[in-house]
């Protein structure tokens, strides 16, 4: 595997806005946990439309008022206006919001119509027409191409055009083959893109769950991993366990090989990604 050109390392944690008095305890404790290993910042997944909306601004001011860690919330652009979006961008504005994480999103359900923006780099030229330099923009990869993509020439060149548009940064959907990575990375340096572009990371804790994720996201789980991860059945000890080693040894090998950072996808739990952090031996989030 050739290391991709060096960019500072970034760590970083992805929150859900909960939905319930339980799940705001919750994400409560795991935030005060992971501010601890001071990562540069903390994301939050944002809901299209009406409550869930709501959540994500409520989730993002707690994190803000009640931690000195940075917060990128997520906005999702399909099946919204224009003014909606510039009504977000003017609340997160007027909050202190330095940095979004700017993606397509899914349509809601029972909507009809796509909205004004039909794709993510029309989001990132509109944020960056609204607000200038005001936001440090991160948008997403797929080293194993988006799930609707015709083929990955076309996938790879709808990341080109996105980050072009104005990205910082880009964050990858998660997988669990170093090389699918490096090769995206590989051909995003072989087309002249100059652009950290962090890996995701999903610790594994429940195989069940993963596998609901990965079909309906397109990650794909290694037969290898798959075959064991069925071979414990309801052994949750044990599913922890091989998990736990087989995505610090993934992690590993990304930031030997130049990786610049780490994402970590938290499920609003704190022990998970905690072990692993300490398994890599990262001593903070903002290091080098």
């Amino acid at each position: 595997m050739d290391s991709q050109k060096q960019y500072p390392r970034v760590y970083s944690f992805e929150f859900f806005p909960p939905k319930t008095e339980k799940g705001i305890q919750n994400l409560s404790r795991t935030r005060d946990t992971l501010s601890g290993l001071k990562p540069r910042f903390f994301s939050v997944t944002f809901g299209a439309g009406g409550s869930t909306q709501d959540r994500t601004f409520e989730t993002v001011a707690d994190i803000q008022s009640k931690c000195d860690i940075e917060v990128a919330p997520h906005l999702s652009c399909i099946g919204s206006t224009r003014e909606n979006i510039r009504q977000i961008l003017q609340t997160y504005q007027s909050s202190g919001i330095h940095h979004i994480v700017a993606l397509r999103g899914d349509m809601p359900s029972g909507m009809g119509e796509a909205g004004d923006f039909i794709h993510a780099n029309e989001l990132v030229e509109f944020i960056r027409s609204e607000t200038g330099d005001h936001f440090h923009i991160e948008v997403a990869a797929y080293p194993e191409y988006h799930p609707q993509a015709q083929n990955p020439d076309q996938d790879l060149e709808n990341f080109i055009r996105k980050a072009r548009s104005g990205a910082n940064s880009a964050i990858t959907q998660y997988f669990y083959n170093p090389y699918a990575y490096f090769r995206f990375v590989g051909r995003c340096e072989q087309a002249g893109l100059d652009i950290a572009v962090v890996p995701g990371i999903m610790p594994i804790t429940n195989s069940s769950q993963l596998a609901r994720f990965s079909d309906a996201c397109g990650a794909e789980i290694p037969r290898w991993i798959r075959k064991r991860l069925e071979g414990f059945g309801d052994d949750i000890a044990s599913i922890r366990a091989f998990g736990e080693d087989v995505v610090t040894e993934l992690c590993q090998a990304l930031l030997d090989n130049g990786a610049p950072g780490l994402h970590f996808y938290t499920m609003n739990r704190a022990e998970p990604s905690m072990a692993i952090w300490k398994n890599l031996g990262i001593s903070s989030g903002t290091g080098p």
